[in-house]
């Protein structure tokens, strides 16, 4: 597909994919990427990142980078994904992962569905990931970003096996669900989600008040006041 692209003039292409769209706990990661023309192009082992096993995806992962003119990627916290809702964000982040090649493309090809707001023409290719090389490329670094994420938050919450099934829906990461109730890194709007939420607030009874603690008083006008915020988007681009 890129070859034609270029014969009707179109010297940089970039792919644009996601990961993690249908997972119900992580971040989604959007990723892009031009791949040069000409044997240098030519990733070996490269093909949509879902039909390679985890070791290979890593191997494909460092030629891409290696070999890119330019690559991108961006990943949404839990937060604003629950805030927007997943088809805007998910938008908004494939057009940030373009945005920030550099330097920009001359065209864009993007699995699956349009991609509004590219300055560039676009075109959305069905299952484009196993037709053109770029958006296969962007695919192999969207997921493999992702599932180097999901890795650190097994650390950090283990009795969910993030590791194993990286956020996604399986019978395990369900049983984790019902039995813990949802973590932080769980997608609120995901009914499952909500549903073990709730079962989870009524099951766990609320923490009894500790004798000898008093309060402090009301806090003074103007006093700084602490509070928790999600992490800002991750973006790498090169």
């Amino acid at each position: 597909m890129e070859r034609s692209l270029r014969q009707r003039g179109f010297a940089t292409i970039a792919g644009a994919d996601e990961a993690g769209r249908g997972a119900c706990a992580g971040p989604l990661v959007a990723a892009a990427c031009v791949l040069p023309a000409g044997r240098r192009g030519k990733v070996p082992g490269l093909a949509d990142s879902k039909l390679l096993n985890a070791a290979t995806r890593e191997d494909v992962y460092a030629e891409v980078v290696d070999r890119a003119l330019a690559w991108s990627v961006v990943a949404i916290p839990v937060g604003d994904l629950d805030a927007r809702g997943m088809h805007v964000t998910n938008i908004e982040a494939l057009r940030r992962a373009v945005r920030a090649l550099d330097p920009l493309p001359e065209y864009v090809l993007t699995d699956g569905f349009p991609v509004s707001g590219l300055v560039q023409p676009s075109l959305a290719v069905w299952k484009g990931d196993r037709v053109a090389a770029c958006v296969a490329a962007a695919s192999v670094l969207a997921k493999v970003t992702r599932d180097r994420v999901m890795l650190e938050l097994d650390g950090r919450f283990p009795q969910y096996g993030f590791a194993e099934h990286k956020g996604y829906i399986t019978d395990a990461h369900s049983a984790a669900l019902d039995h813990h109730g949802p973590c932080p890194e769980h997608r609120m709007r995901f009914v499952n989600v909500a549903r073990a939420r709730d079962a989870h607030a009524v099951r766990t009874p609320p923490l009894p008040t500790a004798t000898g603690m008093h309060d402090d008083g009301p806090v003074p006008p103007g006093a700084p006041v602490a509070a928790l915020t999600s992490p800002a988007p991750m973006e790498h681009a090169r």
